[in-house]
Formats: structure tokens, C-alpha cells, sequence
């Protein structure tokens, strides 16, 4: 069989697969791999897999860095890997996959290259795709296409009913792009939206699966988080955090980064719901006056 099957073979995949050589360039980038990354083959072959495109970050929201890459250190010592990353993706927010490594070995055993599989890890029961069966024009915001205040208020009301009848805390965060208005100021409203669009996609795509994700206004956004503590929603928050700080939207030639500031409450006994709320919006404020890009929860 020719080398033309095995390619086709491989673009009928669901899965997206990419390979380098020992000098560290991109040799393959199937089909699956532009659908799940945007990136076409294309842009990505020949270049160098240390390239920005391809770093990804680990669960906790940290940068890995190119030396513990999991298909360099295959590169290097021929044995596979697995992990769950954080992709990035070309319109710039990050997608949750699950990564395997193989060494690529020559007729004589030694190891020529490295390929590496991905597949999304977007968890099947994340509450948001129930949008796609409810009215999905009125309960998302047709611009970050995440909840919108309609689906937060009918949330709102599901989650204090589980809290004052069933005794199930739950915890809510405000998220603020810090200098928003610098944005649209620099690269003009359309580019803003891109970014809009980047930020909450990012949180939503990284969300435990009954977590909620809704546009407040403007840039300002709230997630609503069941059955969660104070330190388990101080971690999340700082797990957002590194990721809107590590995701960015390429633009003319380069690249524009935000950040975010949070602010986080939990339930306390015989509080309502939007009592939680409200301080969790006095704790977004907190971030802010501590110099933005940081998490408060109090």
C-alpha cells in the first residue's frame, strides 16, 4: 500500500494526529487536528513544534514549557506518554484534549520521530450543550455564545433551591477583563468582540460539568459553581485565571493577550442566592483596587 492510504486512513480519524522529525519540525497534520486546533496543515507544517501554536497548558492553568512537552520528552527518550492539556486554538481560547505520544522508530529501531494523537476532552454532559435542545436564542448571548442574563436567572433560581431545600453550597464567580476598554480602543469593537468571544469561551470550555458560564454585561462575566468550598473555588479561580492570562487571539501579525480579575463567594447557612452574588461582585472589586489579574474570594 502507498503512503497516500495511510494519509487517507488517517484524515478519516476523529482524532487529530501530527508528527516531527528529530530536528523538531512539523512533518504531519491531518484533518482532525485543523478541525480541533483551526489551524490548517498548511500553517503548521515545517515549523517547529516549540512554536506558540502548539504550547499547551497543563490542568492546573500552567504554561508547559518546551523541555517537558510530552512528545519532545518522547522525542528524546522513546517512551509514549498521555496527559490532559489545554489546547490552543487559533481563534484563541483554549480547548481541553486529551494527549498521547508515540516514538516514530527507523528500520533499525532507533527513534527517527515523534507523533502525537489528540482528542477533545470537553466533558459530554457540560449543561451548556442542553442549550442546543432549549431555545438556544434565548437563553445564550449570541456574541460569546456561552448563557446569557436570562439563563442566569433561570439558573440562579434551580441552584437556591438546591441550597435552601437540599443543603447544597455552591459558589459563584465574577470575571472582569481587566483594561477592556484599551482593547477596543487599540484594535477597534470588532476585534473586541474577538476577544469577548476568546475569554468566555475559554471559561466555559474548561468548567466542571454542572458548572455554569453566563455573560453579565459588557466584559464582565459569572460562573456559578454547585456543591464547591471556599478553597476548591479559590483554586478554580486561579485556574481560570492563568488561563485567560495564557490565551490570546492572533491579529495582523501578532498577537493580543488579556487578563482577568475574579472575585468569589460561597454560600453561608441562610443566606439567599443572590446574597452570595452580591459578594462575590464586592470581591471582583477587591481584585481590582489589588492591582487586577487576581483571584478574591471572601
Amino acid at each position: 500500500m502507498d503512503i497516500n492510504f495511510y494519509q487517507e486512513l488517517l484524515n478519516s480519524l476523529s482524532d487529530g494526529v501530527y508528527s516531527i522529525d528529530r530536528d523538531h519540525q512539523v512533518t504531519y497534520w491531518n484533518k482532525a487536528a485543523e478541525r480541533l486546533s483551526g489551524y490548517t496543515a498548511r500553517e503548521v507544517l515545517g515549523k517547529s513544534c516549540e512554536a506558540s501554536i502548539l504550547r499547551h497548558l497543563d490542568t492546573a492553568g500552567k504554561q508547559i514549557q518546551d523541555q517537558d512537552s510530552l512528545i519532545l520528552t518522547t522525542l528524546n527518550d522513546g517512551q509514549p506518554r498521555e496527559a490532559a492539556v489545554f489546547m490552543h486554538h487559533k481563534y484563541g481560547y483554549r480547548v481541553p484534549v486529551v494527549v498521547r505520544t508515540s516514538p516514530v522508530r527507523g528500520a533499525t529501531g532507533e527513534v527517527v520521530g515523534a507523533a502525537e494523537v489528540f482528542s477533545s476532552n470537553v466533558n459530554s454532559l457540560n449543561i451548556m450543550k442542553e442549550l442546543e435542545i432549549l431555545r438556544k436564542e434565548v437563553l445564550t448571548d449570541q456574541l460569546t455564545c456561552i448563557g446569557n442574563r436570562r439563563f442566569y436567572d433561570i439558573t440562579i433560581k434551580v441552584i437556591e433551591k438546591s441550597w435552601t431545600e437540599g443543603g447544597v453550597p455552591f459558589g459563584a464567580l465574577f470575571v472582569d477583563i481587566d483594561n477592556f476598554k484599551k482593547v477596543n480602543d487599540t484594535f477597534g469593537h470588532p476585534v473586541g468582540d474577538k476577544v469577548l468571544h476568546m475569554v468566555a469561551q475559554t471559561l466555559a470550555k474548561s468548567l466542571r460539568a454542572l458548572d455554569i458560564a453566563c455573560r453579565w454585561g459588557g466584559e464582565e462575566f459569572i460562573l456559578l459553581l454547585p456543591n464547591t468550598d471556599a478553597g476548591s473555588l479559590l483554586k478554580m479561580g486561579q485556574r481560570q485565571r492563568m488561563l485567560v492570562e495564557n490565551s490570546w487571539l492572533e491579529h495582523a501579525g501578532g498577537s493580543i493577550n488579556v487578563t482577568a480579575s475574579f472575585g468569589g463567594a460561597v454560600s453561608r447557612d441562610g443566606e439567599a442566592a443572590e446574597a452570595v452574588v452580591c459578594r462575590a461582585d464586592k470581591q471582583l472589586y477587591r481584585s481590582k483596587r489589588s492591582g487586577r489579574n487576581c483571584v478574591s474570594v471572601g
